[in-house]
């Protein structure tokens, strides 16, 4: 049964999100003005050039974030279920802080973690 309810619930995600999609276009007002071509920001007209590049920093610190609130997310998870999986998994898990103490110590060392 429980292979054919994953199935079941794949294929339903599915048709939910093309019907939904094929109804947004179906019912939509369609306008192709050159107003709405414009690039805006927070609804006034851009002073200045639109494509600005951004300093790789901001990338990195986002990228970091990202990283850590997944280990975190992971965490959670591992604990919840800590008591059931055994001993073996602290040490899988300790690797698994290492690695990504590791990966913390090389952004650091870099300056990713410098706000400039």
């Amino acid at each position: 049964m429980g292979s054919e309810a994953i199935i079941v619930f794949f294929i339903s995600g599915i048709v939910l999100v093309a019907g939904a999609n094929f109804l947004s276009n179906l019912i939509s007002h369609k306008s192709d003005s050159p107003q709405k071509r414009e690039p805006y920001e927070s609804g006034m007209k851009t002073i200045g050039p639109t494509w600005v590049q951004f300093k790789v920093g901001y990338y990195l610190f986002a990228i970091l974030f990202l990283i850590f609130d997944v280990e975190v997310a992971f965490l959670v998870s591992w604990a919840v279920v800590f008591g059931d999986i055994g001993g073996i998994a602290f040490i899988e898990i300790l690797i698994f802080l290492v690695i990504l103490g590791l990966g913390l110590l090389y952004a650091w060392k870099k300056g990713a973690l410098k706000w400039e």
